[in-house]
């Protein structure tokens, strides 16, 4: 049951890496294609429809996967099915009232995020690239019930092969649609736009096919196993549902919750600029919620890749009351977290105007944005391992309190910090959410689960100073080239990003390696290895 726990993680995982690393790299050519004064549409679509999915969906897959998994365990196949039957009804029910209210509500969204049709864009254009995005509602909840209880039946390749057939093809339809519409048809960049939303309907209707045809495959293995399980549960559906949404609520928050302070910004941002004299302000709102975000997300997509792997054993541990396992799983978890983390956020704000100039053009607003808002990735990857710890130890609730106090914060605070510190107000705020979320988070854990460790506390001063020591590295690599020749268009960027992350992960591996703490980290498979290379404390 572990290698399939193991498995399933690593499998769903890759995955997510590869789905997210596609997500990131496709922004390149579309920003090509439609430029940066209409990019920001993409985004004022995206921010709402990720809120009316997560309501569609209502963490569906994983709460799916633990009902299903829950009744499996006792032999009880009849109840899943029962639950997939009728789910596929009210998934389909909940996607179309989704899209209803989405569409309908897209004009008053509208209303909210642009004061008059003095701005970069018009009142009628945000409100038809959130109509236009909105169709993909229709799909994606089916998905996810499917998805839901193939997990539910340890079947984990579905669901990751889905997301990337997914992604993949949305990417094409973006790229080859925005193309066509601009270059061919030789309309208007935000007609583009439009049809680039429009792809997300088209993957998820591509992501759905492969799960049908997963299904078929495992169709055989399911009969026989429900021909084989006693009659479904005397359950009502009622209680079936009361027990799904139950688990739901906690998954829902942390999956909506960054989307959530995205919004904060989009329904406030404009209007806060716009007070203070700023003119042009969707665009900072671009660079912002868009073009850094992507970015500022790479070292929280590697960080809780590896650490959330660690999770489950610390359900295993708390419910058999292990105290030594409990610190053991938890100082590991906190450690690799930062230990990959920190050096990723450093070196996007040392390479902050090469990673800018590379990804989307030279701007150096933008990459002063990208350096600011660097940092607060740490607090995203933080916020991420504590609420599923919490989750793994059955504090639902405090998931619930935590992340409501932060983003009340990142309310309140929003417009005040925005007048006085324009873009980094807006930065600021969403700090100090995320801060006071993950701050509660750690409170809980070390209260609930009696966790102190001096150990760790001594092991991130040593990542500090091998981080300062890769930093110095970093920085005097990349004067050293500026020196030589400044950087002029995309492929010289990139390559002196490059030549500064190699150096940066010598001297970091070799420090790490030198000193033993990547053995202690990453196992006994690494000091094998070290020990033949005569690496390693």
């Amino acid at each position: 049951m572990s290698s399939n726990l193991v498995k399933g993680t690593a499998i769903l995982t890759i995955g997510l890496f590869l789905s997210k690393a596609l997500g990131l790299l496709y922004v390149i050519p579309f920003y090509a294609i439609v430029g940066e004064e209409n990019i920001g549409l993409y985004q004022y679509a995206y921010i709402p429809y990720n809120l009316a999915l997560a309501v569609a969906i209502s963490g569906a897959p994983l709460a799916i996967s633990k009902f299903v998994s829950k009744y499996n365990a006792v032999g009880d196949y009849a109840t899943g099915r029962k639950l997939m039957k009728s789910g596929m009804l009210v998934m389909a029910v909940s996607g179309l009232l989704s899209f209803l209210v989405l569409f309908f509500l897209a004009e008053p969204i509208a209303h909210l995020v642009i004061a008059d049709n003095e701005e970069e864009f018009t009142i009628a254009e945000v409100t038809s690239v959130i109509r236009w995005v909105s169709y993909a509602l229709l799909v994606v909840p089916l998905m996810s019930i499917v998805r839901g209880y193939l997990q539910g039946n340890q079947k984990f390749e579905p669901t990751s092969v889905s997301q990337l057939v997914e992604q993949i093809v949305r990417i094409i339809v973006v790229l080859l649609g925005a193309y066509l519409v601009v270059n061919v048809l030789d309309l208007s960049p935000r007609t583009a736009v439009n049809f680039a939303v429009f792809a997300a309907f088209i993957g998820a209707l591509a992501g759905l096919v492969v799960l049908y045809k997963y299904w078929l495959k495992y169709k055989p293995e399911f009969n026989q196993l429900y021909e084989s399980s006693p009659p479904a549960s005397n359950i009502s559906f009622i209680d079936m549902y009361k027990e799904v949404i139950g688990y739901t609520i906690p998954f829902v928050l942390v999956g909506v919750i960054n989307p959530l302070y995205q919004f904060v910004d989009m329904i406030t941002f404009n209007n806060a600029m716009k007070s203070i004299g700023v003119s042009n302000s969707s665009m900072y709102f671009t660079m912002l919620n868009f073009l850094t975000h992507k970015l500022v997300m790479i070292p929280v997509m590697v960080a809780t890749g590896f650490s959330m792997a660690l999770i489950p054993v610390i359900t295993s541990y708390y419910t058999k009351k292990d105290q030594k396992g409990i610190t053991r799983s938890l100082d590991q978890t906190f450690q690799i977290m930062l230990y990959l983390t920190i050096p990723i956020v450093l070196g996007l704000i040392v390479l902050s105007d090469e990673f800018y100039t590379f990804f989307y053009s030279e701007n150096p607003i933008g990459a002063d944005v990208l350096a600011t808002y660097a940092p607060v990735a740490i607090l995203f990857g933080l916020y991420s391992v504590t609420a599923a710890i919490l989750q793994g130890i059955d504090r639902h609730k405090w998931i619930i309190f935590t992340s409501l106090t932060g983003l009340l914060f990142k309310m309140i605070l929003n417009i005040p910090l925005i007048k006085l510190f324009e873009v980094n107000g807006a930065i600021a705020a969403t700090a100090i959410g995320y801060g006071v979320a993950v701050g509660i988070n750690i409170y809980v854990i070390s209260r609930v689960l009696h966790y102190r460790s001096r150990m760790v506390f001594r092991r991130l001063i040593l990542i500090g100073i091998f981080n300062v020591i890769m930093l110095i590295a970093v920085y005097a690599t990349l004067k050293g080239l500026l020196a030589i020749s400044p950087v002029e268009g995309k492929m010289q960027a990139l390559l002196y990003v490059l030549i500064c992350a190699f150096v940066g992960a010598v001297v970091y591996g070799i420090l790490s390696l030198k000193s033993g703490l990547a053995q202690k980290l990453f196992g006994d498979r690494l000091t094998k290895i070290t020990k033949k290379l005569g690496i390693g404390g």
